[in-house]
């Protein structure tokens, strides 16, 4: 297992994929956070809060995980590695779980310089504010769990096709259906759907309070998928 998280996080950092990818999210946030105008701008909120970050990084992290997940075990296939890989002695879920904490460590990688937000913001407060760092550290585990769900999608999403855009596709729609599509569900009916969706735990673990409910329903999406992932390898 160990063999293969090295492998997946070497050859991220020897292709651009990596950079990129941090590259990507660390521009598309600062813009919109601190240049572009409107809901999401701090500087135009009047408030040094990080509420406008957390709420614009899991719309681009449902491309963006993705982004990353695509080439996970497609490329295997369209290379014809696959079969050699799962001959290696090592189980399946060894294999599985190998790559989904390289991939999974890659996005937390990608998730760090935004700590330096909050010394940014901590220098633009008034010297009577204090920052909410308990709704802080909560959101930045609520998005930890949100990554680890989206990471198990995409990677689920990436089994389905040797074509890695039409993995990328896929891991996008499911990522976007879970967060947000059980939230529009429930617009549309009498039903309380939004349970089901990751928007509604995301949101309840952003506000500091560390329900196990909320811990339970990001943990049970990320083994479910992990599981469908290890059942389609040792299907082919």
């Amino acid at each position: 297992m160990f063999a293969i998280l090295k492998k997946e996080i070497n050859s991220f950092f020897a292709s651009p994929i990596g950079y990129l990818v941090i590259a990507l999210f660390l521009v598309l946030n600062g813009l919109f956070i601190w240049l572009f105008k409107g809901d999401f701008n701090i500087l135009e909120s009047g408030f040094a809060d990080m509420t406008p970050f957390f709420l614009l990084a899991p719309w681009i992290l449902v491309f963006l995980v993705p982004a990353v997940t695509m080439r996970s075990f497609s490329d295997e296939k369209k290379q014809g590695t696959l079969e050699l890989l799962v001959t290696k002695p090592i189980s399946h879920l060894q294999i599985v779980l190998g790559k989904y904490v390289g991939a999974l460590l890659l996005i937390v990688f990608t998730l760090l310089p935004s700590l330096l937000y909050i010394l940014a913001l901590d220098d633009l407060k008034m010297d009577t504010n204090i920052l909410d760092f308990g709704s802080i550290v909560g959101s930045y585990l609520g998005l930890f769990f949100l990554v680890a769900a989206y990471t198990a999608i995409g990677l689920f999403a990436s089994t389905l096709s040797d074509n890695q855009i039409v993995a990328f596709i896929g891991a996008v729609f499911m990522c976007f259906f879970f967060y947000f599509g059980f939230e529009g569900l429930s617009g549309l009916s009498s039903l309380p759907l939004e349970q089901f969706g990751m928007e509604a735990h995301y949101n309840s673990i952003s506000r500091g309070v560390l329900d196990t409910r909320d811990l339970l329903y990001f943990i049970s999406i990320s083994i479910f998928f992990i599981a469908m992932t290890q059942f389609n390898i040792q299907k082919k």
